[in-house]
């Protein structure tokens, strides 16, 4: 590094990990603070972080990491910096006899209505261990907190998701089934 400037082969790789995986970093985003202008500039505040960082972390695996819990730890400060409101209908949409392409955009839209509505910790907790697949190390890791709190910020968030949808499922319980 060279007069506080990352030289320019160390720029060029940090390019291509941006031009990789600003898609998938955007997308991650958006399901956890639900618009899309934000979720815009909190990858971009989230790789100006990176690229400050990017002579450290020395692998793309690292940077991947770096990113991600950079883009949590933004989307949660700043839904509790700014208290936004948020438009949402409050009937969920009628059951039909024939599910079509209709019902089950109405019924995204209803699940993606009601996530909305979590916490952004919880939001941010379920996007990352749901949709990212990431395990609850690595989503422990992307938070900045202990995995007992990744466990319990995740059933507190499926819990309120599932009162939301008005879903509440009883688990198979296999030593409950009655034999034939």
């Amino acid at each position: 590094m060279r007069g506080g400037f990352v030289a320019s082969r160390d720029w060029a790789t940090f390019a291509e990990y941006v031009s990789a995986r600003s898609a998938a970093l955007h997308r991650a985003a958006y399901l956890m603070v639900g618009d899309v202008g934000l979720a815009q500039d909190v990858v971009q505040e989230a790789l100006i972080r990176t690229h400050g960082a990017w002579l450290r972390l020395h692998a793309a695996a690292n940077a991947e990491a770096y990113t991600r819990k950079a883009i949590a730890t933004i989307a949660i400060d700043w839904s509790r910096r700014k208290a936004r409101s948020v438009e949402l209908s409050s009937h969920r949409p009628p059951d039909r006899t024939t599910p079509g392409h209709a019902d089950r955009v109405d019924d995204h839209t209803w699940l993606w209505q009601c996530l909305l509505q979590l916490p952004a910790r919880q939001r941010v907790a379920i996007v990352l261990r749901y949709y990212e697949d990431l395990t609850e190390a690595q989503t422990a890791e992307a938070m900045g907190c202990a995995v007992g709190t990744v466990k319990s910020t995740v059933s507190a968030g499926m819990a309120r998701l599932r009162a939301l949808v008005g879903a509440v499922p009883v688990p198979f319980q296999p030593d409950e089934a009655v034999a034939p």
